[in-house]
This record gives C-alpha cells, sequence and structure tokens, in this order.
C-alpha cells in the first residue's frame, strides 16, 4: 500500500516520540518517501540526526534553514502539496489543540493546514490528560475534519499509571495506514490469482525443456493488483525476479504439474483468475534418472501432455473472473477469439510477435483486450507495468464497475 507514496512525517514532544525511529525505519522498508518535520520540543526526545538519516531526508524544524553562506526557507505549501499522506505521531494534547483552533506557530501547524492529503493522527499523553473533555473534543473535532484517528491503546505510561493513552506501535500505526488505504481500494477484499513466468520439464537431472518467459508481466500483474487492494497469489516458475509486497503470496513452482498442483490450492477462492505463465505443452514421458551421456547422432524423447491449467479452470469456474493470454504468430484475432471460447474464458490478452517488443524476455509488451462479448480494445506499446495497469482497469470496469 505504501510503496511509492510520499508520507511527511510530523513529531511533536511527546515521550512517545522515540519509537518514530522505528516507524520511519518501517515506511521507508515499505517503500515510501519520507520527510520528516521536527516541533522543538520533540527534538528534545528524538535526535534530528537520527531522524535524517533514517528518512534519507533532512529534518526540518523552522520555517528559516541556515546553510553556509545562504538563509533559505522551508516551504510548507511546497510540502503539504508533495505528500500523499501525512502523520502526526506522537499528536501531543497541545497539538491536538492547534488543530482544531488553527493555532499556525510553527511550521508543522503551518504544513498541516496546508495539506491536500490524507492526515493520520496518532495521540499519545498521560490516562488523565487522555480522557480530559478537552482532549476528547479535540480528537471528536479532529474527526469532523476528515482527519483518520489511529486510537491510543492501553498499557503502561511514563507517569507509571497503567492505562489508556500510549501512542500505537508503529507496527499499528503501519497496519492501520495500510488496511485503511486499502478500504478505497477497487479490489479491496478481493482474492486475485496470478501465474506467471516459464515451467521447466525435466529431461535428466540437468537437463529440460523450457522457454523464454521472464515472468515479469505476470509479477506486474501481481504488483498492480496488489496496489488496487487485493490479496494476491502469485504462483510463479523458475525466473530471477522478487517482489515484496504485504499482500502478494509468492508460490514457487518448477513444472506445469506443479504449477497447476499448486494453483488449484487457490482457485475456489479467488475472485480473479489470470494465467500469464507460459505453461509447457508438453514433457518428457520418462525422465532420466542420471544425465543422458551423448551416445548416438541421434536422442529421440517422448513426449506426454501436461494438463491444460487454463482450459481446467475454464471448465470448474463459477464465480470467477477468468482471464488468458495469447501469444499468436497469424490469424492472431481470430486464435484469440478461439481459445476464448475454446476454454470459457472471461477474457483474453493478445499480444503478437509480430509486433516489437510484445512477446517473451522484455521489458514491454503491445496488447489488445478481448472479452466474451468480442469487444477489442487495443492498446499502444507500453512498459509491462503500464500494460498491467490497463488490463486490471479493463477487468475492473467489466466486473466491478
Amino acid at each position: 500500500m505504501l510503496n511509492g507514496k510520499n508520507v511527511l512525517l510530523g513529531i511533536t514532544g511527546g515521550i512517545a516520540a522515540y519509537k518514530t525511529t522505528f516507524l520511519v525505519r518501517l515506511f521507508i522498508k515499505a517503500g515510501a518517501n519520507v520527510k520528516v518535520i521536527l516541533t522543538d520540543s520533540a527534538s528534545s526526545f528524538v535526535s534530528p540526526l537520527t531522524l535524517a538519516t533514517l528518512a534519507k531526508n533532512p529534518v526540518v524544524q523552522d520555517f528559516v534553514k541556515s546553510e553556509e553562506n545562504m538563509v533559505d526557507w522551508n516551504n510548507h505549501v511546497e510540502m503539504g502539496l508533495w505528500a500523499d499522506l501525512m502523520v502526526i505521531a506522537p499528536a501531543t494534547a497541545n497539538t491536538m489543540s492547534k488543530m482544531v483552533s488553527g493555532n499556525c506557530d510553527n511550521i508543522l501547524m503551518a504544513t498541516y493546514l496546508s495539506a491536500k492529503c490524507p492526515v493520520y493522527v496518532a495521540p499519545a499523553m498521560d490516562l488523565d490528560m487522555y480522557k480530559h473533555p478537552s482532549t476528547k473534543k479535540s480528537l471528536q473535532e479532529l474527526a469532523s475534519f476528515g482527519n483518520l484517528i489511529i486510537p491510543a491503546t492501553s498499557g503502561e505510561l511514563a507517569s507509571g499509571l497503567h492505562g489508556e493513552g500510549r501512542m500505537a506501535e508503529p507496527e499499528e500505526i503501519i497496519a492501520f495506514i495500510n488496511n485503511n488505504i486499502a478500504q478505497g481500494l477497487p479490489l479491496s477484499g478481493k482474492k486475485v490469482l496470478i501465474t506467471a513466468g516459464p515451467t521447466y520439464e525435466a529431461i535428466d537431472p540437468v537437463r529440460f525443456i523450457g522457454n523464454h518467459s521472464s515472468g515479469l508481466m505476470g509479477f506486474e500483474l501481481a504488483k498492480t493488483a496488489a496496489n488496487l487492494g487485493a490479496e494476491v497469489f502469485l504462483v510463479t516458475g523458475p525466473t530471477k525476479l522478487m517482489v515484496a509486497h504485504d499482500s502478494i503470496h509468492v508460490i514457487n513452482v518448477v513444472s506445469a504439474d506443479d504449477m497447476f498442483q499448486n494453483a488449484q490450492k487457490y482457485f475456489e477462492t479467488s475472485d480473479v483468475v489470470i494465467c500469464a505463465a507460459a505453461v509447457a505443452d508438453y514433457r518428457p514421458k520418462t525422465v532420466a534418472e542420471q544425465k543422458i551421456k551423448k551416445s548416438e547422432e541421434n536422442l529421440t524423447i517422448e513426449l506426454v501432455k501436461n494438463v491444460d491449467i487454463l482450459k481446467t479452470f475454464g471448465d470448474h469456474k463459477t464465480h470467477q473472473f477468468l482471464v488468458g493470454f495469447a501469444l499468436e504468430t497469424e490469424n492472431e484475432v481470430e486464435n484469440a477469439k478461439g481459445k476464448l471460447a475454446r476454454k470459457n474464458l472471461d477474457a483474453i490478452v493478445l499480444n503478437s510477435m509480430r509486433d516489437k517488443g510484445a512477446g517473451f524476455g522484455g521489458d514491454t509488451n503491445k496488447i489488445s483486450f478481448i472479452d466474451t462479448n468480442s469487444n477489442i480494445t487495443a492498446f499502444e506499446l507500453k512498459t509491462k507495468a503500464e500494460v498491467a495497469v490497463d488490463i486490471f482497469n479493463e477487468i475492473i470496469k467489466r466486473r466491478y464497475a
């Protein structure tokens, strides 16, 4: 959810500020770009140098920034527009009161008032302060403004008291934000199954039959689905690619049978199924236990047919939106429509080997999206990341619009 997002973290003067070093680290680990605004009192609890090192950006503490032989200023409007989301943690009673009244006496408040993005507030204070009617009123007012309140938790407080008022732990803050972002996405709550990459069919312990698929199209589809809020099960053949996303479960397989056995475990509970893998149609009937030695001029290997994963899914689908791929070299549209009908698909993604930049091995693809009503949407040559977005846009139009 946070990958590539610009996160503006405002830290105010409470003892819980020490936790923000871990929070910054988690944002960075999630792939976010982080900038930190630190109030004067907060700098007594956590070091600007530590935060700047973790965030990989200078920490902002005042409107004016002095550098050698020059004076410049930190533009609060620019920071507010830069942010995809703003987090104020810890949010003290004093800061929340200022946020409600619009008391703009520091750069954090000026930036908050300028922000156009969602603002998350993680309150932190002692038990009696948290229970005070003025604090409760501040929280209610902040929520009425559209701010998102990350509830304080119960536990041992700095005063020695035990009760409500502890700032949520960094992991809880990240989870709250991820869940909140996901709720507004078109595939929130949906499960998506994607097959990707080649399959390797063993001849002997060191040789196999395979193809040139890199798996990139399938991996980009998985990332796009996850970024749209889905829980993704990515069943992939051998590939050098890796993906790190909390919503993507990677299942590594080797052969076509491995892929079928693993993919069918997730088929029944999936809402969208995309078979982007380049699955071998045949496999050697027997696999030599030892490496085959070079002897005769000719070597004959008997092949037997693999299970047709896409057709099997088409024969058994109930509620799933099933999408296949067709890589063609001639009569492209006719062949793709025939495959769509034979395998009982909801849509097929056609690409032609005659189109430069399409097919296996590259970073680009040129596709046409064909549905069961023979509606054809053709796209120009794009990166596979952009193609993945186009494919899901077409699926969402037909199933979730």
